[in-house]
C-alpha cells in the first residue's frame, strides 16, 4: 500500500484527495497547502495531519508518493518548485496539468525525474474512460486499417483568463493528449487564433498538425461557448474506417469503410461513468494501481514525457501563430 499526501487543496487537491482515501492501494498519510487555513480545512476533512511546507510534511511523514495540485499562472505555474522539491526527497510525483506553462521548466522536471528513476505522471485524465480504451483496441486491432486523420474538437465555456495564452495551455494539454494517444507524436503544427470581443486570452484556435506516422490532424478549441453545451468530440479515420467518440466517454461509434453495420458503444447507466468527476477517480486510481505494482517506467501512462510532449505542441503553435508559418514540435 502507498503511503501518498496531496500538495495544493483547492478543489482539485480536495478531488485527489478524496480518491486516494477511497483506495485500497493507498493510504492518504497528510495534506499541504502554504495556506494555512486551506491545509487545516483539507486535514480536517479528510482527518489526516495537515503541513504547511513541503520541507515539514516530508520530514514528518513518511511517503511513497505525492499528488501535486497546485495552480498559478495559466493553470500551471506553481508546479515547477514542489515537483522538484518532492523528486528531491525521493518521492513518486502525479502533477496536474499543465506539466508546467514555462517550457524550460517543463523539460527540467521530466529530465530530473528521468535521472532519479522515480515514476513522474500528469493528470491527463480525459484518456481514462472505457469508451477511449475501446477506440485503442480498434486501432490497435487494425479495425480502421491504416490511420490517414483525425480531428478533435473541445469547446467549452470559460470566462477564466490570466495571459493572452491562458486557453491554450490549461485547457488543450487534455485534446492535444487525446490526439497523441490514437496517433502518437506530432512533427509539425500551424496555429491560428483569435479573440472574442472583450477577451484578454486567445480565447479560440485552429490547429493543423503533422504527426510522425503520417496523419495529418486539426485541433479546434474554444472557451466561448455556452458552458451548458460543452463539446468534445474526437474523430480518427483510416482505411478500413473510422470511430467517433462523443463527449468524451458519452458515445462511441465504430463506422466501417465497407459496411453499413455500425458498433456503438454508449456509457451505461449501470456500471458506466457516473460523470465528469468519475475521471479523475478512474486516472487517479491507475496511477496508483502502475506505482503500487513497480511498473516499468515507459510503461507509466499519461507520464510526465508525454505531459511534456503536449506543452512542446503547444508552445510550438504560439510560435506558429507569431510567424505565420508551420513550426517544428521538438522531441520530448
Amino acid at each position: 500500500m502507498l503511503n501518498v499526501a496531496v500538495i495544493g487543496m483547492g478543489g482539485i487537491g480536495n478531488t485527489h484527495a478524496g480518491v486516494y482515501q477511497g483506495s485500497e492501494r493507498a493510504n492518504l498519510a497528510a495534506v499541504c497547502d502554504l495556506d494555512r487555513e486551506r491545509a487545516d480545512a483539507a486535514g480536517q476533512q479528510f482527518g489526516v495531519p495537515a503541513f504547511y511546507s513541503i520541507a515539514e510534511l516530508v520530514d514528518a511523514v513518511e511517503l511513497d508518493a505525492v499528488s501535486v495540485a497546485t495552480a498559478g499562472p495559466e493553470n500551471g505555474g506553481h508546479h515547477y518548485e514542489p515537483v522538484m522539491e518532492c523528486f528531491e526527497a525521493g518521492l513518486h510525483v502525479l502533477c496536474e496539468k499543465p506539466i508546467s506553462n514555462e517550457i524550460e521548466k517543463a523539460r527540467e522536471m521530466a529530465a530530473k525525474a528521468d535521472e532519479t528513476g522515480l515514476y513522474f505522471g500528469i493528470n491527463l485524465n480525459h484518456r481514462f474512460v472505457p469508451p477511449a480504451a475501446k477506440a485503442k483496441q480498434w486501432v490497435e486491432e487494425g479495425r480502421l486499417g491504416d490511420l490517414l486523420l483525425m480531428n478533435m474538437t473541445m469547446w467549452i465555456g470559460n470566462p477564466n483568463e490570466t495571459s493572452p495564452w491562458f486557453h491554450i495551455r490549461a485547457l488543450h494539454p487534455h485534446s492535444l493528449d487525446i490526439m497523441r494517444y490514437f496517433c502518437g507524436d506530432v512533427k509539425r503544427v500551424h496555429a491560428f487564433f483569435n479573440r472574442a470581443p472583450g477577451r484578454v486570452c486567445y480565447s479560440n484556435v485552429q490547429v493543423n498538425l503533422e504527426f510522425e506516422c503520417g496523419v495529418v490532424g486539426h485541433l479546434t478549441g474554444s472557451y466561448d461557448t455556452n458552458p451548458r453545451h460543452n463539446l468534445e468530440r474526437c474523430e480518427v479515420m483510416g482505411t478500413g474506417g473510422r470511430f467517433v467518440l462523443d463527449n468524451l466517454y458519452q458515445e462511441l461509434t465504430l463506422y466501417p469503410r465497407q459496411s453499413d453495420e455500425l458498433t456503438v458503444v454508449r456509457n451505461s447507466i449501470m456500471g458506466g461513468l457516473s460523470g465528469f468527476a468519475a475521471t479523475f477517480t478512474n486516472r487517479i486510481n491507475r496511477w496508483i494501481e502502475q506505482v503500487d505494482e513497480g511498473a516499468p517506467r515507459d510503461e507509466i501512462e499519461a507520464s510526465g514525457r508525454e505531459g511534456l510532449a503536449v506543452q512542446e505542441i503547444i508552445e510550438a503553435a504560439i510560435r506558429s501563430h507569431h510567424s505565420g508559418r508551420a513550426e517544428a514540435v521538438p522531441a520530448s
